[in-house]
């Protein structure tokens, strides 16, 4: 019994502590703050959320949430990018490797002979070998048991954040980490990855060469025995692993993810897709392979593939950020350590920039003499210092990757186009597209 009253105690004491802090906090920048309901201690102003619909419930709060990383993020940033122009990208290297796997996706939709399939896992297949061509220096073949085993995990830790779950995870991990539920399983999938990337890393320690970098590992591994006797390097085993899985995570999920939406906007618009093959026949023909360059003659495939971007709004909330330091923006003061999220969605839907944001319409990125047209409001890779600087391959791949399908084959729904329903089946941290079925049929 004084075990149970004391720890009953020690509770209430904490809640006490909590809640002073929160009304002095409140206080102190009273007036100070952008407009937006009272937090609550700890749980903020989660009790005004619709978790079903995160997105939505937080473009009506005047608030937002994020977090950075202070100078390790500046200092793998910078090394990941370095790293990853000397493997090719932004570089003819990195488009022939593009090339070379968008051969192997042909093929493997040539042996469906139209057949109806699920286009997922073709796609993951193929973006996620591009990246682990840079990461582990070679690509999988498309039937290893492993691979497919790491693209479920991968596909099953996206989607788990779009969900009301991956949602709370997300903001309460240290306390859902120990709780029952479908977190759980998202928390063995990520482990999974990590093991596997851990794994490699092993593989490429026991055969390194420091004079010959095969991959994104070795480079890393390198980095690590040169900065050995410095105390503060922030290259060591932890985070090697965790930066080769965010680069293998994210250059597989999002590209894949974003072609998936887009055969699904295309099958729902098939003038939309016999426009863009015209241009394909016209401006590359039949008798040899895209290159990136021929986009700058092809603009209307050039603002479909921006609106397919802009209409699927991938990460809709962006990456979360924290404020480092007290910081004025407008009349407002947004406090050190505060999280925010940039809303990426309010501006790719914003009816100032997108005549009709709610629609699918390539004529949002035309101008009047059908030409490309740039928007200052087009922002799925992020804005400011930290935007997505996988942002140059993943630009060549959708290039590349959709008119090499398309100058092959053309696609066919088992629903007319007038029942076709491209609404998001979740939209939370991510945008996961509806499932669907489709054919390929040789052009």
């Amino acid at each position: 019994m004084l075990a149970s009253g004391l720890l009953l105690v020690t509770v209430l004491a904490f809640l006490v502590v909590l809640v002073f802090m929160s009304v002095w906090k409140q206080r102190k920048f009273s007036g100070k703050l952008p407009p937006g309901p009272t937090p609550l201690p700890f749980i903020g102003n989660y009790l005004q959320l619709n978790t079903e619909q995160m997105y939505n419930s937080l473009m009506k709060v005047p608030l937002g949430v994020a977090f950075s990383s202070g100078e390790r993020a500046k200092q793998l940033r910078r090394f990941s990018i370095a790293t990853l122009r000397d493997f090719g990208v932004g570089k003819r290297g990195i488009e022939e490797r593009i090339q070379e796997e968008a051969g192997f996706l042909l093929e493997a939709f040539r042996k469906t002979n139209g057949a109806l399939i699920d286009p997922t896992f073709y796609l993951s297949r193929t973006v996620s070998n591009v990246i682990s061509s840079i990461v582990f220096g070679d690509r999988f073949d498309y039937e290893d048991k492993e691979f497919l085993s790491l693209l479920r995990m991968m596909l099953g830790s996206f989607q788990f954040t779009a969900t009301s779950t991956g949602q709370l995870y997300e903001m309460f991990s240290s306390v859902m980490k120990h709780l029952p539920g479908p977190q759980q399983q998202a928390f063995k999938e990520l482990q999974g990855l990590e093991d596997f990337i851990t794994k490699k890393v092993e593989q490429n320690q026991s055969t390194l060469d420091p004079n010959s970098p095969r991959d994104f590992i070795d480079s890393f591994l390198i980095r690590m025995r040169e900065e050995k006797k410095n105390p503060n390097t922030e290259f060591y085993m932890k985070n090697l692993v965790l930066t080769t899985l965010n680069l293998f995570f994210a250059g597989t999920e999002t590209v894949s993810t974003t072609l998936r939406y887009g055969f699904l906007l295309l099958m729902k618009h098939p003038d939309v897709e016999a426009k863009v093959q015209e241009e394909i026949d016209r401006v590359i023909g039949k008798n040899r392979q895209p290159k990136y360059e021929d986009r700058f003659k092809m603009p209307y495939t050039e603002a479909v593939i921006h609106e397919i971007q802009r209409f699927g709004d991938m990460i809709p909330m962006g990456l979360a950020r924290r404020v480092t330091k007290d910081t004025k923006f407008r009349d407002f003061l947004i406090p050190k350590g505060t999280e925010v999220f940039p809303m990426l969605g309010s501006v790719l839907r914003d009816p100032k920039f997108f005549s009709n944001p709610k629609d699918f319409n390539p004529n949002h990125f035309l101008d009047d003499k059908g030409q490309f047209k740039k928007s200052d409001a087009f922002v799925p890779f992020s804005i400011g210092k930290r935007y997505c600087f996988g942002e140059g391959l993943a630009r060549m791949e959708l290039f590349l990757f959709l008119t090499n399908i398309l100058q092959n084959f053309r696609f066919r729904s088992p629903q007319a186009p007038q029942d076709i329903d491209v609404s998001p089946r979740l939209v939370g941290f991510a945008t996961i597209p509806p499932n669907y079925t489709m054919s390929f049929l040789s052009r």
